[in-house]
């Protein structure tokens, strides 16, 4: 069977579906993903795998949490190894706002000495611009968090956060107390971002760093609102660089080359900040993996997913300026029941790139700018973290030869 980028998996999908991996250690049962909110996620891009329809999984617990968010919603993953690479599927879940009722300590208490250069001191100086986002109405109903990346008000989230507000519209609630309303600018479904602007001035933002300087190991801070407990801290390190993610359900699907963390992230951090150790945001947080259900609800076993800043940076910027956004393309339907190693392909689309480089039905991407690729979700993401215009170097191989083909990306509004 085969799909043609950008339509996306109609949901999550079950065994032996070639892209719902089984967890490699035999002490547990499959683990379970899921995000935190309940959003669904949009639109893939180019070369999207279509795996089977299957039942989503839905109810409470039913699955880790992916994305935190406050209880806006839960995604159900099955994560594993495909051919060397891995990759998340994810089915959403609800959790209701009663789960996420629980009140924060003020923001107002005083906050005591900090060391300089410290995490305290790095939290001290995020938390007045990183924020809960409450949701009101429609199938998006529940809480998130966010962050300000400008004084006049531009917030940075998730878009199975706040893309789905309903009639309730958007709160924002800041670490002083205070409230505002917010407007949805726009969002990318297929990233997961999305962008809200409240009317004030004078806001304190963070500032964006670099995640394509980050290396494993490096020392990261999860800031947001963890089942509504607002101003929640935790932190951990980077554990893995460009893990392939694919999230959502219900014909939307988000494919994440994602920057993995042993932060605790649980559902309600999905949309809100992942600083490096200068306290520059190097991540959006969206997703995390679970194993079972905590008393109906999900925890965190350090494996947490967040979008890198710099996709999260471009994304962010052409909805502000255009209130949409664009997914770069190579242009080729994959055939989705090749497990890999490396991306089959089964079509070319006429006029795109890939057809205007001379790839051809049958050929076989192994790399793309040197890069293995595992499988077909690995390919979409790597191809997703570029940008509309960009020159990449694929190397394919056809009838047992190999060759380099260079093809600038194409735009996918």
């Amino acid at each position: 069977m085969s799909s043609q980028y950008p339509g996306p998996s109609t949901g999550p999908v079950s065994y032996p579906d070639p892209y719902s991996p089984t967890y490699a250690s035999p002490t547990y049962a499959s683990p379970t993903y899921g995000y935190a909110e309940r959003p669904p996620l949009g639109p893939a891009g180019d070369l999207p795998p279509t795996p089977p329809a299957a039942s989503p999984r839905r109810g409470l617990g039913a699955g880790a949490v992916l994305g935190l968010i406050a209880g806006a919603g839960l995604i159900a993953v099955t994560a594993g190894t495909i051919g060397g690479g891995v990759g998340y599927l994810v089915a959403r879940e609800t959790i209701p706002p009663a789960a996420m009722d629980a009140t924060a300590v003020s923001a107002s208490l005083a906050l005591p000495s900090v060391v300089p250069g410290s995490i305290s001191e790095i939290a001290a100086t995020a938390q007045p611009a990183v924020v809960q986002l409450n949701i009101g109405g429609g199938a998006g109903e529940g809480t998130g968090s966010g962050f300000v990346i400008s004084e006049d008000g531009y917030i940075i989230t998730n878009h199975h956060v706040a893309g789905v507000a309903g009639s309730g519209g958007i709160e924002v609630a800041f670490s002083d107390g205070s409230t505002a309303t917010g407007r949805l600018v726009g969002s990318n479904p297929g990233y997961d971002i999305a962008v809200v602007k409240v009317s004030r001035t004078g806001l304190p933002a963070l500032p964006l760093g670099s995640s394509g300087d980050l290396n494993v190991g490096d020392a990261v801070i999860a800031v947001g609102s963890p089942l509504g407990l607002t101003g929640t801290v935790t932190t951990g390190i980077v554990s893995a660089l460009n893990r392939p993610v694919t999230a959502g359900g219900d014909g939307d699907l988000a494919f994440i080359n994602a920057i993995q963390t042993d932060a605790a992230i649980n559902p309600g951090n999905s949309g809100g900040p992942l600083l490096d150790g200068t306290g520059a945001v190097i991540g959006v947080n969206s997703a995390i993996a679970s194993l079972g259900a905590l008393g109906g609800q999900t925890g965190s076993i350090g494996l947490g997913f967040a979008i890198p800043i710099d996709v999260a940076k471009r994304i962010t910027d052409e909805i502000i300026s255009t209130g949409t956004s664009t997914t770069p393309i190579i242009g080729v339907t994959l055939d989705t029941v090749f497990t890999g190693p490396g991306g089959l392909v089964e079509s070319v689309t006429p006029g795109q790139p890939a057809d205007i480089a001379g790839l051809q039905a049958g050929d076989l991407i192994t790399k793309v700018d040197g890069m293995v690729v595992a499988d077909s979700t690995q390919l979409i993401v790597t191809i997703r973290a570029k940008a509309p215009g960009d020159t990449v170097n694929l190397t394919v191989e056809r009838d047992g030869q190999e060759a380099q083909i260079p093809l600038t990306l194409a735009s996918q509004d």
